[in-house]
């Protein structure tokens, strides 16, 4: 982790949630608002600098694996919070997940204290301490991403099919502690009503279908089970479906215990299996119900459940889970120590610092300073990389050649509240300089091409950015409206 840290600068979302974080709202594009208060908080903290944006990961991971040992000892005992949290360690997923500060790592957080903290309330359902501190979490995790919602949903299937749990139907601590929770989504909401409903918007994306071959249908269905076994390790992966079978099967021998992390992961993992046959399926979507299925795994590993695992899955699982880990590593030394660093995904990145450098070096040298903003012509991580690697860390706007609304750029306010001031812009360059696309250059008075930006990023591989210094803005129309009819057929 440290070597690929040392060796790479802040992924795409990263820097683009970190733009988030400047500007502290209810909403955002695609997410609700925690990831970005997160990163406004850590940028506070840490003047903006990159190791702080690194550390925030591996801090919220190993939160919440100490969350699932204290889940794990409660219900089966030391030995098993022990395998359950060293399961978890040795997969894919928690590398990734104490590497980038996504959405992923406060959401599973939350999820996992609450799944202990709906366990205590349980125990002591007249303790109201334990049902506020439920609605709180359940709350923080709503604000983190919409998985959350699912939470209060499985309590209630719980408590319904639980019979010594079924008084608590009459118990109005358990509906308050839901009810609090999920009305955390309602400046979320309030916020969308104000946007146009994009979030939703945005999301309806994920679920859209289009008719496909059966050799191409089989594939994308086959890709979801390939690709959930290898970010959960193989023989792991395999473990967790056979003991989820055989939890169900041996139903009515299982206890309580048990009870409770079957219908926290399985009937939502077959949903997730059902809707793979019908569409793409992202794999860090079902990531919270495998969350209580590794804590039963564990349990059926160290004898607690009525049916017996054979070592070879213990075995297995902890030694292919570990060499996993080992060969990512050793996969990591010969990449960054190799011609491989100059890989094409690898390259998205590395060399952002540099560019900054330069990029800031175009702004310094502008004729008026105070009156020149900062305009990106290509995919958002661009606008985003360029805010937070250049020195001055300036207002980034991006220029959508479609006038969609297809980022959080396009949803804050425009180039249309600068009127009148120049424009350093940055577009996306080849081998050979190319102006600007006719429907920008239109809008300044005048355009002056200042040089470019050239960061070598390994054998063959340059970034390139065109810099231009638009003199002047005359007009923006701000995406999502009506344009004028002189606009309407530039290509």
């Amino acid at each position: 982790m440290l070597l690929f840290t040392a060796n790479m600068d802040l992924a795409g979302d990263e820097a683009y949630y970190w733009d988030w974080g400047r500007r502290p709202d209810w909403g955002y594009f695609s997410k609700p608002p925690m990831i970005g208060w997160l990163m406004g908080l850590v940028g506070w903290l840490t003047g903006n600098a990159e190791w702080g944006i690194r550390l925030a990961p591996l801090i919220f991971g190993t939160a919440t694996l100490a969350v699932l040992f204290a889940l794990a000892r409660r219900l089966f005992g030391a030995a098993t919070a022990f395998l359950a949290a060293l399961l978890i360690l040795l997969t894919p997923a928690n590398t990734g997940l104490n590497l980038f500060f996504t959405i992923d790592a406060p959401l599973l957080l939350c999820w996992s204290l609450a799944l202990l903290l709906f366990w205590f309330a349980l125990d002591k359902p007249t303790c109201l301490w334990r049902w506020a501190a439920l609605a709180l979490t359940i709350g923080l995790g709503t604000l983190s991403k919409q998985m959350m919602l699912a939470f209060p949903g499985l309590m209630i299937a719980f408590v319904l099919t639980s019979k010594p749990d079924r008084h608590l139907l009459r118990n109005v601590p358990f509906w308050a502690s839901m009810l609090i929770g999920t009305a955390f989504i309602t400046p979320v909401l309030w916020w969308n009503t104000q946007h146009e409903w994009i979030t939703l918007e945005h999301t309806k994306h994920h679920f859209e279908t289009k008719s496909l071959s059966f050799s191409k249908w089989l594939s994308r269905t086959l890709e979801f089970p390939a690709v959930q076994a290898l970010v959960y390790s193989p023989i792991t992966y395999a473990a967790l479906l056979v003991v989820l079978f055989y939890s169900v099967k041996h139903w009515s021998r299982m206890d309580r215990r048990a009870h409770y992390l079957i219908r926290f992961s399985a009937p939502a993992l077959l949903g997730f299996f059902s809707l793979s046959l019908r569409q793409k399926i992202n794999p860090n979507w079902p990531a919270v119900f495998y969350v209580p299925a590794f804590i039963l795994l564990a349990a059926w590993f160290t004898g607690q459940l009525p049916f017996v695992a054979r070592p070879f899955w213990k075995t297995w699982s902890l030694r292919v889970g570990a060499t996993i880990v080992a060969l990512a590593h050793l996969v990591l030394l010969i990449v960054f120590f190799t011609d491989l660093k100059g890989h094409k995904k690898l390259n998205e990145m590395r060399g952002w610092a540099e560019t900054g450098i330069q990029a800031g070096q175009f702004l310094d040298r502008v004729p008026r300073p105070e009156n020149t903003f900062v305009l990106a012509t290509g995919y958002r991580y661009d606008a985003a990389q360029l805010a937070f690697t250049m020195p001055q860390h300036p207002r980034t706007y991006r220029w959508e050649r479609s006038g969609r609304v297809l980022s959080q750029y396009e949803v804050w306010p425009g180039p249309e509240e600068r009127i009148g001031d120049d424009a350093l812009i940055f577009k996306n360059g080849n081998a050979e300089p190319r102006p600007l696309f006719a429907p920008l250059t239109q809008r300044f008075e005048k355009i002056e091409s200042l040089g470019r930006v050239e960061v070598k990023l390994g054998e063959g591989n340059t970034r390139i950015f065109d810099v231009f210094l638009g003199h002047k803005l005359l007009s923006w129309e701000k995406p999502g409206t009506p344009k004028p009819k002189a606009l309407s057929t530039e290509h």
